[in-house]
């Protein structure tokens, strides 16, 4: 904000990482008259480096300067940094508020917010809300963890609505921002390392995005989540609940019955066959829930619910299908980094599995997905720098489990396992980071070969 006479020092706002959202959030800063100064540990890329210095913006990378930051009379930090990282602490030491991209923005627009959290189907219900909305016609931005900063959106766009993916480590750092309406999809053993391996430190983070809601507010959630149930019995909130479930429940505003989904919401009650959906499983049934209740509860007319719901195309790499190379399917599922999300991917499948696991060990229990792989599962490729816990756990629970250490050789080793009718599923409950740069990276170059080898069948 401008200073109201010139002996008022303006806000100095540091941001501290400089990647999307960091830079978005120094744009809005800029953009609202602030002395903005962002500063990122690692290598800033060369796109967010032009974009700073095009508007005029002090920069430094590959280290926090204390003498730079803590002069700051307000901070805007990457969810990626701890709250353990030395300069944060120093900052909260000083008093220095620290606030989350999205609390930041929020503070500068009047669009009703959609914030969708959960640990497993958040991305895909916020890219079906936010699909929904903008097949209606609506003014609807998309941020958070996908799509553009939303700093950056509030500082250059004006939209009605945003809908936005938010994760635990984002809703850390927000306090007075309010959602309309807020999303829970699930809440399972995640990131358990940055809450001190404890539970209830993590639900708390999850069910920050009910802080603050009215009674003009929604809360839509799982009703069938024991780690939500167990919470809202302790947890006094306005806003209106709208739980879903799989089945008819005395509460459910969302349940299939006879194979059809109702949806139960204030305005209007409405349904759409269950085989209609354009996603297939039962994570993507609740996704659909989730979105369509939504939807509805922004006044979205169902007839466009529906279509939109019949013709929404699956995000990628979540049970992304690949090619079919001598009759066996490949599905891509690399956004499957913790347990939960692998049992969802084995839940949908409909034939024998051969199961690529591995990675970055979170803390895992294999246990959840025990059942289903000795249901499904006729062989387990483990892909990884180090896969003993997988081998150890999983011996004798399948037919055949193999050890590869690349790629390359995990794809080999699938292409011997399985046969005409087969499905491959790269689905490792694991973090990408011992192999690969992220998840996205491990999708792509999945795909990537699995093309390969289907192109090469058809020039035989």
């Amino acid at each position: 904000m401008e200073s109201r006479n010139n002996n008022e020092r303006r806000e100095r706002l540091v941001v501290l990482g400089g990647g999307e959202s960091g830079t978005g959030a120094a744009i809005l800063g800029k953009a609202k008259g602030m002395d903005v100064f962002l500063s990122d540990r690692g290598t800033l890329s060369a796109q967010y480096k032009e974009e700073l210095e095009r508007e005029g913006i002090s920069y430094e990378e590959g280290v926090h300067t204390p003498e730079l930051i803590l002069n700051a009379t307000l901070v805007v930090k990457s969810p990626g940094i701890p709250p353990t990282a030395p300069i944060v602490k120093a900052l909260a030491e000083r008093g220095t508020p620290i606030l989350s991209e999205i609390e930041f923005a929020g503070r500068y627009t009047d669009a009703k917010m959609v914030c969708i959290t959960g640990s497993n189907g958040k991305t895909t219900t916020t890219l079906l809300t936010y699909h929904i909305l903008k097949s209606a016609g609506l003014n609807v931005g998309l941020a958070g963890n996908v799509g553009r900063s939303m700093a950056r959106q509030v500082a250059h766009e004006q939209h009605d609505v945003y809908v936005i993916e938010l994760s635990s480590f984002q809703l850390e750092n927000m306090y007075d921002f309010k959602a309309d309406i807020a999303v829970i999809m699930n809440i399972t053993p995640d990131h358990l390392d940055r809450y001190d391996h404890k539970m209830e430190n993590y639900t708390a983070a999850k069910f920050r995005i009910l802080q603050n809601q009215t009674s003009e507010d929604y809360f839509i959630y799982w009703n069938d989540d024991p780690v939500i149930k167990a919470q809202l019995q302790a947890l006094q909130s306005e806003a209106k609940r709208m739980p879903f479930s799989e089945y008819y429940e005395e509460d459910s505003a969302s349940y299939v019955e006879d194979g059809i989904i109702r949806f139960i919401t204030p305005r209007e009650v409405w349904d759409i066959p269950r085989d209609r959906l354009s996603l297939p499983g039962l994570h993507n049934l609740y996704n659909s829930m989730a979105a369509g209740l939504s939807a509805s509860i922004l006044d979205i007319k169902k007839d466009k619910i529906r279509k939109a719901l019949m013709d929404f195309e699956a995000v990628e790499h979540r049970l992304e299908y690949v090619a079919t190379v001598k009759g066996v399917r490949y599905i891509n599922d690399s956004k499957a980094t913790n347990v939960n999300s692998t049992w969802y991917a084995l839940e949908s499948m409909t034939g024998a599995t051969v199961l690529i696991l591995g990675g970055t060990d979170k803390g895992n229990d294999y246990s959840e997905i025990e059942d289903l792989v000795k249901e499904k599962v006729k062989a387990i490729v483990c892909m990884g720098k180090d896969n003993s816990k997988i081998l150890t756990y999983f011996e004798g629970k399948t037919p055949i489990i193999a050890d590869t250490h690349s790629i390359e050789e995990a794809l080999q080793k699938c292409a011997e396992l399985s046969e005409e009718g087969d499905t491959v599923l790269l689905s490792p409950c694991c973090a990408s980071f011992d192999l690969f740069k992220s998840y996205e990276d491990r999708g792509r170059q999945f795909k990537t070969l699995v093309k390969n080898m289907s192109e090469a069948e058809s020039a035989k």
